[in-house]
């Protein structure tokens, strides 16, 4: 993904593919349309179609990982639900994916009408905090997980 992101960066386009996912206004999305050469509309698009096949591999990687960690820590607590949640939320946060790379295929196609850009930018916008509460989950649990072994296990160290 870096591969493709590389040429989408410049003084219009910062952070790349991600500047464009999340410019809200269609005067800034025509702004880093027309910083971009043919090659790195290539770029992007090349991006927004391998994006495609990340979504799944991360949802499921994650939900995975939501899924073990909720299975070995909150088993018959209450706080089972929240972990239940999280995973099906990671797959909100794929099908938001998939919502906004369509609107910034559309973007790139040049049909350039303000609804794609808002489209893009809230789905994306959604699908980032989505992925963080998800990551922030794992990461607690696992930290978690770390100090039971740490009092357990003396010799263990952090």
């Amino acid at each position: 993904m870096r591969v493709f992101d590389a040429p989408l960066k410049n003084e219009v386009c910062p952070n790349g593919i991600v500047s464009f996912e999340l410019a809200k206004d269609l005067s800034v999305s025509k702004n880093i349309l027309n910083s971009w050469d043919d090659n790195a509309k290539a770029n992007a698009g090349l991006s927004l179609g391998f994006d495609f096949l990340f979504l799944i591999v991360y949802s499921s990687f994650i939900a995975l990982l939501i899924y073990n960690l909720n299975n070995r820590f909150w088993k018959d607590k209450g706080f089972y639900k929240v972990g239940r949640v999280l995973v099906y939320l990671i797959f909100v946060a794929a099908i938001f994916d998939i919502i906004e790379n369509i609107a910034l295929i559309e973007l790139l196609k040049d049909n350039l009408i303000q609804v794609w850009a808002s489209i893009a930018y809230y789905f994306a916008s959604l699908k980032f905090i989505f992925i963080l509460i998800c990551l922030l989950y794992v990461i607690i649990n696992w930290l978690a997980y770390l100090l039971v072994i740490n009092k357990k296990d003396k010799r263990f160290k952090i």
